[in-house]
């Protein structure tokens, strides 16, 4: 039975409904499409003009909907899945992150300071930044 997931695709957040079952998540062609931009088409995994072809369609889709990690794979892009808070993360491809390394640019975020203030990187472009990040585990 279809219940509601969480899917993060870069800054897109959106809630699908999916049908898990143990550590499968799958989601209805239609809620993918609205979730990621992509359609399961003949041709394969389709994102407006650009289709990836698709070798094994049994293991990507079935009557129950889309499988989520065969379609990470199949777009070579990582997954972080937490299937008991229902609620994924899709990572940039490997390809693309290489793309964006060449150009020696960081991607753009915003972070609040201890005052609150919103600040974004793209604000500093061509000045030096100088980044700390800090985790506590």
């Amino acid at each position: 039975m279809p219940e509601s997931f969480t899917l993060i695709d870069g800054d897109h957040v959106a809630t699908v409904f999916a049908t898990v079952t143990g550590a499968s998540v799958r989601l209805a062609p239609d809620a993918l499409r609205d979730a990621t931009g992509w359609q399961l088409k003949p041709e394969g995994l389709c994102q407006g003009d650009v289709c990836v072809p698709v070798r094994d369609r049994a293991a990507l889709a079935d009557a129950s909907g889309v499988d989520l990690a065969a379609f990470a794979r199949a777009l070579d892009r990582p997954l972080a899945l937490d299937v008991a808070e229902r609620a994924a993360a899709l990572g940039t491809s490997a390809q693309e992150r290489g793309a964006r390394m060449a150009t020696l640019e960081a991607p753009d975020f915003e972070l609040s300071d201890l005052h609150g203030r919103r600040h974004r990187l793209s604000h500093h472009r061509g000045k030096k930044a100088l980044l700390i990040a800090y985790a506590s585990w």
